[in-house]
C-alpha cells in the first residue's frame, strides 16, 4: 500500500490540557508546542502524509481555534482536514471520537495528538482488515524503558491491558495508534465521558480487540522529558534528510 492507495482517515486526539508541560502549553494547545522550529502538529501531519494518509479529523478542545487558524483545511500538508470540537462538557477521548463519527467512514485510525510514530501504518491497516474484529491496538515491547508498560501481550494476543493496575507480566505498552470500526463506539452513550483506555478494556473483554506488534520506538511530547527527546529526534531526522538531499545533488 503506497501513497497512490491512500490509507484510512486518521483521527488525531488533540483536545487535552497538557498539565504536565506547565507553562509551555498554558497559552497554546499541546500539539502547537514548538519542535525543531515548527509546531509539533506540523511534523505529525507531514509524517502522516509520508505514510500514505490523505484525510484527517482533528478532535480539539482547549484553545483549539489556534490549530484551525494554523492548519486550515490541510492543503499545505497534502491532506484534507476536518475538525471536531469538544462541547461545553468534556467527554473523554473515546467520547470525542464518538462525537466525530459523522465525519468518518466505517473504519479509521486513531492517533494521540502528542505522539510521533514511525511504524508502518499500511501494515497495521492490512492486519486490522483481516482480523474481523472492531478494533486493533498497536503494542510495543517497552519493558519500562520510556514509560510504564501496561499490556500483557503473548503469542500475538493481548491477555490484559490496564493503565491503573500493572502486573509483572506487562512488558508491552499501548503504542498510541489504534484502528477502529464505527461499531466499536455504539455502546458509548452520547455525551457520556468515556476514556479510550476504558473502551479498549471493554473491547478486550468482548473479544473485539486485535493486536499488532511494532518495533519502532515511540516519541511523545506529553511530558517535559518526552518533549526534549522528541525535539532531538526530529531535529536529527531533519538534518539527516538534508544530508541525503545534498548527496543526491552531488551524485
Amino acid at each position: 500500500m503506497t501513497s497512490s492507495h491512500p490509507l484510512l482517515p486518521v483521527v488525531i486526539l488533540a483536545g487535552g490540557l497538557a498539565t504536565r508541560l506547565g507553562n509551555i502549553a498554558r497559552t497554546q494547545p499541546k500539539c502547537m508546542v514548538d519542535v525543531a522550529g515548527q509546531p509539533f502538529l506540523f511534523h505529525q501531519l507531514h509524517l502522516l502524509h509520508a505514510q500514505g494518509v490523505r484525510q484527517a479529523v482533528i478532535c480539539l478542545g482547549h484553545l483549539g481555534e489556534q490549530v484551525v487558524q494554523a492548519v486550515g483545511r490541510g492543503s499545505a500538508f497534502g491532506l484534507e482536514i476536518q475538525y471536531s470540537f469538544d462541547g461545553p462538557a468534556l467527554v473523554g477521548t473515546a467520547g470525542a471520537i464518538r462525537r466525530a463519527l459523522p465525519l468518518l467512514p466505517d473504519q479509521f485510525f486513531v492517533l494521540y495528538g502528542d505522539s510521533y510514530l514511525t511504524c508502518p501504518f499500511a501494515a497495521v491497516q492490512q492486519a486490522f482488515q483481516t482480523t474481523g474484529k472492531s478494533s486493533l491496538m498497536t503494542v510495543f515491547e517497552n519493558d519500562q524503558q520510556w514509560d510504564t508498560s501496561n499490556v500483557n501481550f503473548q503469542n500475538g494476543h493481548i491477555l490484559a491491558y490496564d493503565k491503573a493496575h500493572r502486573t509483572p507480566q506487562m512488558k508491552h505498552i499501548d503504542y498510541g495508534l489504534g484502528l477502529f470500526s464505527r461499531t466499536a463506539f455504539e455502546a458509548i452513550p452520547e455525551d457520556h465521558p468515556t476514556d479510550l483506555s476504558s473502551l479498549y478494556q471493554d473491547l478486550l473483554r468482548n473479544d473485539q480487540l486485535a493486536a499488532f506488534e511494532v518495533f519502532e520506538r515511540f516519541y511523545e511530547i506529553g511530558s517535559l522529558a518526552g518533549l526534549e527527546e522528541t525535539r532531538k529526534f526530529i531535529f536529527e531526522s531533519i538534518l539527516q534528510n538534508i544530508r541525503e538531499q545534498d548527496k543526491r545533488k552531488d551524485s
